[in-house]
C-alpha cells in the first residue's frame, strides 16, 4: 500500500465518527435525534433537488462537496465548538497534503459564506433542519417557539429575501394555515421529506466502532465521501463527481424495499422487482423532467455498465469491508462469510473499479480469515 492511499483510508476511517455526533433536531418522524453524517447526506440531496434555486454561477459539484464536508469538525466538538480551526486542521492533515489542502479550502469557503456555493449550502443548512422540525408530528410548543425565532429574527429570516417561496411556506406550516405549497417546490419538498425515512433503514453492517447498525442515509454520505477521496484510484475513465451523485441516490429505494445485505439470503429477482417499484414511486414524486433524469442516473448505477457506475459500485463494496475490519468481523461473523464468498461477491466487484484499494486491504482481510485470525471455524 502506498503512503498516499494509506493516508486516504485512515481519513475515511476517522470520519466515520461523524455518525455518532447527534444534532439538536430530530428526524421527521420524531423517533430520535438526527446525527451529523445523515444530515450531511440529506443536505447534499437537497442541494441536488433544489439546484435551480442556487445563486447564479453556483458550481453544483463544489456545493455538494461542501455538503459532505461542512460538519466534519463536529467530530471533535459540538455545533457551537469554538475550536473548529484546530479540528479541521487535524482532520484534513490525515489526507495527503495536496488533497488535504483542497478539502480545507472547500471547508473554509463554506465557513466564510461568501461564494455562490457557500451561500447556497448555508441557505440549505438553515432550512433543511427547520422543515424537518416543521414536519415532525410530535412537535412541542417549545419547538414552535424556537422555529418562530429562527424564521422571524434568527438566521433563517434572511430567506425572506434569498428564497421567499421556501420561507413563506415554512411560515405557513408554523402558523398551521393549511396552505398548499407552490409547485414545483411542493413536489420537491415532499420527495425530500420522504427521503428522510432512509435514516431509519438499518443495514447488515455496523458503523466502524461496531456499536450499532449503520443506517442507509449515513452509509450514503460515507460512500459519497469515499468517491471524492478515492477517485484518483479508479481504473475506469470515471467522473468522481458524477459517481458521487449516483451514491447519494443509490439506496433511496431501500425506503420501500429494505436493505438486502450482500451476504444475506434473499431472492435477487424479488429484491430487484421491489427496488424497481420503489424507484417508480419515489422518483415519480418529483417534477417529471427531474424525476426522469434522476431515475436514469439510478438505473445507470444499478446496471453497473458505465465507467462511473463501475467506480461507484466498487466504492459501495469497499466501505463495508473496511467497516468489518475495523469492528472485528461484523457482518462476516453474523452471516458466516467465507473467504471464497467474499471473493465472489465483494472482491471481484472492487477490483473492477478500485483494484489498488482492494490490494491495499487484502492482507488484512486474508489475515482475518486465516486460521490464526478472528474468523469463525468453517
Amino acid at each position: 500500500m502506498t503512503d498516499r492511499l494509506a493516508e486516504q483510508l485512515a481519513f475515511l476511517v476517522e470520519v466515520d465518527r461523524l455518525k455518532r455526533v447527534d444534532r439538536p433536531n430530530v428526524l421527521m418522524d420524531g423517533s430520535r435525534f438526527e446525527n451529523a453524517a445523515e444530515h450531511s447526506w440529506h443536505l447534499a440531496l437537497w442541494a441536488m433537488i433544489f439546484a435551480d434555486a442556487a445563486p447564479e454561477d453556483t458550481d453544483l459539484d463544489r456545493a455538494l462537496m461542501m455538503c459532505l464536508l461542512h460538519d466534519l469538525v463536529e467530530i471533535d466538538g459540538t455545533e457551537q465548538s469554538p475550536d473548529e480551526a484546530t479540528s479541521v486542521e487535524r482532520l484534513f492533515a490525515l489526507l495527503p497534503a495536496d488533497q488535504g489542502a483542497s478539502f480545507h479550502a472547500v471547508w473554509t469557503e463554506f465557513a466564510e459564506g461568501k461564494s455562490p456555493e457557500a451561500r447556497y449550502v448555508r441557505m440549505l443548512d438553515t432550512l433543511q433542519p427547520a422543515f424537518q422540525e416543521l414536519f415532525n408530528p410530535d412537535q412541542t410548543e417549545r419547538d414552535r417557539e424556537i422555529l418562530r425565532h429562527l424564521l422571524t429574527i434568527g438566521r433563517a429570516a434572511l430567506m425572506r429575501d434569498d428564497w421567499p417561496e421556501a420561507h413563506d411556506y415554512a411560515m405557513s406550516l408554523l402558523d398551521r394555515k393549511g396552505v398548499s405549497p407552490p409547485q414545483p417546490f411542493g413536489a420537491r419538498l415532499r420527495f425530500l421529506a420522504e427521503a428522510d425515512r432512509l435514516k431509519t433503514v438499518l443495514r447488515g453492517t455496523t458503523i466502524f466502532d461496531g456499536s450499532r447498525r449503520e443506517n442507509s442515509a449515513e452509509h450514503s454520505w460515507h460512500l459519497a465521501l469515499y468517491a471524492i477521496v478515492l477517485g484518483e484510484h479508479s481504473v475506469t475513465d470515471s467522473d468522481p463527481a458524477r459517481a458521487l451523485k449516483m451514491l447519494i441516490l443509490h439506496d433511496l429505494v431501500e425506503i420501500d424495499a429494505g436493505d438486502a445485505p450482500v451476504h444475506g439470503n434473499h431472492d435477487p429477482a424479488l429484491q430487484e422487482a421491489k427496488e424497481q417499484a420503489a424507484a417508480d414511486r419515489l422518483f415519480g414524486m418529483l417534477p417529471e423532467d427531474q424525476g426522469t433524469n434522476l431515475r436514469a442516473l439510478w438505473d445507470e448505477f444499478e446496471a453497473a455498465a458505465s465507467d462511473d457506475a463501475i467506480f461507484a459500485k466498487s466504492v459501495d463494496r469497499v466501505q463495508p469491508v473496511m467497516a468489518n475490519l475495523e469492528c472485528g468481523g461484523g457482518s462476516w461473523i453474523e452471516y458466516d462469510v467465507t473467504i471464497d464468498r467474499l471473493e465472489a461477491r465483494v472482491a471481484s466487484k472492487i477490483r473492477l473499479g478500485l483494484p489498488a484499494v482492494w490490494e491495499a486491504l487484502r492482507p488484512a482481510v486474508e489475515d482475518w480469515f486465516s486460521p490464526e485470525g478472528k474468523a469463525p471455524a468453517e
